[in-house]
């Protein structure tokens, strides 16, 4: 059954978007070549808080990409860039991807907020807001 994967980040800084963007550009590269990688979309919500949502054949298959640069490096940047972040993810029948609301419901409901370096208030309490698009995710670049 497919794996789903669920991320979302809040960039505390815009002084940060420049360095976190052009990781995410590499990284977004690596997981569609990743082995097991079925499907991605990226969604670019309000003040500086962007979401991932993937798609993997296994869990094996998302730990690989994980552990694998450039993802691991970027990972270890994301405690200090961030003052959010959360992530959840499920198994299911279908390798379609949730709608954004969808995916934000999954996480309030199921997800773990990550480690970051200056936690906002809302990253404290796990308030996560509902993203502005509740369509359904369009492809990964």
């Amino acid at each position: 059954m497919p794996l789903i994967a669920v991320t979302r980040l809040r960039i505390r800084s815009p002084w940060y978007l420049p360095a976190f963007q052009w990781q995410a550009f590499r990284t977004a590269r690596q997981a569609r070549t990743a082995p097991g990688h079925l499907d991605m979309a990226l969604f670019n919500d309000a003040h500086r808080a962007f979401w991932t949502c993937t798609a993997w054949t296994d869990l094996e298959a998302m730990r690989t990409y994980l552990a694998a640069e450039p993802h691991r490096s970027a990972m270890r940047k994301l405690a200090h860039w961030c003052d959010e972040a959360s992530v959840v993810h499920w198994t299911q029948d279908s390798r379609a991807l949730p709608t954004w609301r969808a995916a934000h419901a999954r996480m309030q409901q199921e997800g773990r907020p990550s480690r970051v370096d200056h936690p906002s208030p809302d990253h404290v309490d796990f308030r996560i807001a509902v993203p502005r698009q509740s369509d359904r995710p369009k492809p990964g670049p």
